[in-house]
């Protein structure tokens, strides 16, 4: 039996995760001397790359002194807080990471949550202690004190609550357990590595439980592909072990609900090496591993010796609290861009997104060409939008809407989220005027030490709001702190119905008529609103071009052309410009749509449409024809 240990690394998004397991890969040497690395190489999709946050759970594995420590690298953002739930269950301990400046914030709530709730040993880790508001330590020691306050509110026993500290600047790749060698340690009078993290790890945190005489048994918590033996059941062995073309059975469930035993043949078993995958020719208990056999591998199956082995609980998480109708495309423009999916391949990949991604629930509509899937946030949304896009399909979304539940007595319910923001503390009060028209309230106010790039102080408010009051405020947030805004999210719980929000004050401009936009036209309208395109963009019918000053819809005729006489005046022409058009990007689509409205996605364009394009069809009055 190998000395192995598992463990996870959680923390709040843009708090160093990622960098931290880079260091902690190169310091193992893990890669050679000629290998070249590359910043956060556990983030391989090129959309976590693009945007800095990690989407996917990923494994890897490092070789200290004796032992093999097996890490597994999950999401910080809450929209992806599935991913943490799922893999939490693989791994015997965790290091939680807290940023030195900003302190505990609600995904380290979320995430410490579930894992004192596994009775997980924790690791906590102070990160970024380089920073300019940690000069004096203070904030250090106060962050510490509200990470305990979090352990102790959240039910830790006094095993878990008694906790090692770590302090670590992991983008220079040292941690210390000495709070006085800090200084030292920033200046650079003392050299320093990830050395007593390593040693922590192997002393804390405990050898998995294991049952090595009993039959083969493992809970599939992720998957993965390989072009030669097809797909790849990754988890923990949680007895027995596993051999090359031993026979197994599948224990999962189909699409009615029921149980479905499948016997498969093990074509192939690797375990982790690094970032590599390493093929053995056994699997032992305590482990993690991949094994090859089955196209059927779903998340949350058991895979089994015998037939007799108990199945074990499938990985549950929770409630989504969002949801949202994808369509097939049946705008004018259909086809042109990209592949006009039917309903039947739209269906299919969605199905085959939510059996990889267990926070993702699917739901058949009346309309046989729309599905509706259920989630956590518009980011997560937004993220398969994205890959659905890069992998050159066409298709629609309609607005994100919240899920509504009843309680016992049949009165209406709807989620809560609980906002913590950090801002320049002059945009406090228009910022605490924008949430309270959303029916948040304001429950905590906390000066905080740090400065914004103009000099002021930043303050930390904390509000409890409908989820539906934080749909497209993230926009008017960013534009009301001039960008310096933090802004995070965790959900709260269902309570009761608030009564309506007001989610967008203006109309949409639509275009009347198909053909390319023309500079002359736009310019005529520019006091009527705010467009989306430039000269030159094809349009039809139906679709939105821009944003309307007044609170209701604006038929426009966007392609209309200067007639031409023998009389110019081109000095005059020449003077006048546009007043500029707003880009909208997915994320900001989302936000603006309404409930009347589709998206329209394709591998080159985004656009915006009315669900019913005829304008003699619809009303101006908005939200009529929802």
């Amino acid at each position: 039996m190998k000395n192995i240990r598992n463990i996870c690394i959680v923390a709040h998004v843009d708090h160093g995760k990622t960098t931290l397991v880079d260091y902690m890969l190169r310091q193992a040497g893990t890669f050679k001397s000629h290998e070249e690395l590359s910043d956060r190489v556990m983030d391989s999709m090129d959309l976590e790359r693009e945007r800095g946050i990690t989407i996917r759970a990923k494994n890897a594995a490092i070789h200290v002194k004796d032992a093999k420590i097996n890490i597994v690298d999950t999401p910080g953002h809450a929209d992806f807080g599935g991913e943490v739930e799922r893999i939490i269950g693989m791994v015997d301990g965790a290091l939680l990471l807290v940023d030195a400046a900003e302190g505990p914030l609600p995904q380290t709530r979320f995430v410490l949550e579930k894992a004192l709730a596994r009775g997980h040993k924790v690791i906590l880790v102070i990160n970024k202690v380089d920073r300019r508001e940690c000069e004096d330590g203070s904030r250090i020691k106060e962050v510490v004190n509200q990470t305990f306050d979090l352990f102790v509110e959240l039910g830790a026993n006094e095993e878990q609550a008694d906790f090692p500290i770590v302090y670590a600047c992991a983008r220079a790749g040292w941690c210390t357990t000495d709070f006085e060698r800090i200084p030292n340690l920033i200046s650079g009078k003392e050299k320093g590595s990830l050395e007593p993290l390593f040693d922590l790890i192997l002393k804390t945190i405990p050898a998995p439980k294991i049952n090595a005489s009993a039959d083969f048994s493992m809970m599939i918590s992720n998957l993965a592909y390989s072009d030669y033996v097809g797909r790849l059941a990754i988890g923990r062995v949680i007895s027995g072990s596993a051999k090359r073309n031993q026979k197994m059975v599948r224990k999962g469930i189909n699409a009615a609900g029921s149980n479905v035993d499948e016997n498969f043949t093990v074509t192939q078993i690797n375990t982790f090496d690094g970032l590599k995958q390493s093929e053995v020719e056994e699997l032992e208990a305590g482990d993690i591993g991949l094994i090859s056999g089955s196209e059927h591998f779903e998340i949350g199956d058991t895979l089994a010796g015998s037939a007799s082995v108990e199945t074990l609980p499938r990985i549950t998480v929770e409630k989504p609290t969002l949801g949202m109708l994808f369509s097939v495309n049946t705008s004018p423009f259909s086809g042109q861009e990209g592949e006009a999916i039917q309903s039947r391949k739209l269906r299919d990949r969605l199905l085959r997104e939510c059996r990889q991604n267990v926070a993702i629930r699917f739901e058949e509509t009346d309309q046989p060409d729309q599905i509706r899937l259920l989630g956590r946030g518009e980011l997560q949304f937004a993220i398969l939008i994205e890959q659905m896009r890069r992998e050159g399909f066409e298709f629609m979304v309609g607005k994100p809407l919240v899920l509504f539940t009843k309680d016992e007595a049949g009165n209406r319910l709807e989620p809560f989220e609980k906002a913590v923001l950090d801002l320049p503390e002059e945009a406090a009060g228009d910022v605490t005027s924008l949430f309270q028209q959303r029916k948040g309230i304001l429950t905590s106010y906390e000066q905080l030490g740090g400065t914004s790039s103009q000099g002021s102080k930043r303050v930390r408010l904390m509000i409890e709001i409908p989820t539906r009051g934080l749909l497209g405020v993230r926009s008017k947030y960013l534009t009301l702190t001039r960008g310096e805004g933090l802004f995070s999210t965790l959900f709260h719980g269902f309570f009761p119905y608030k009564g309506e929000i007001l989610h967008r004050t203006s109309g949409s401009l639509i275009a009347d008529r198909s053909g390319p936009t023309t500079e002359y036209a736009i310019r005529g309208l520019e006091d009527r609103g705010m467009f989306f395109f430039d000269p030159g963009v094809m349009v039809y019918e139906g679709m939105i071009v821009g944003e309307a000053n007044k609170n209701e819809d604006i038929n426009v005729n966007v392609c209309r052309e200067k007639k031409l006489t023998n009389m110019r005046a081109s000095h005059l022409e020449a003077l006048v410009h546009l007043a500029g058009t707003r880009k909208m990007s997915l994320e900001d689509c989302l936000e603006w749509i309404e409930a009347d409205e589709w998206i329209e996605i394709t591998p080159k364009s985004i656009r915006i449409r009315k669900k019913i394009l005829a304008q003699n069809m619809r009303s101006v009055n908005r939200g009529e024809d929802a």
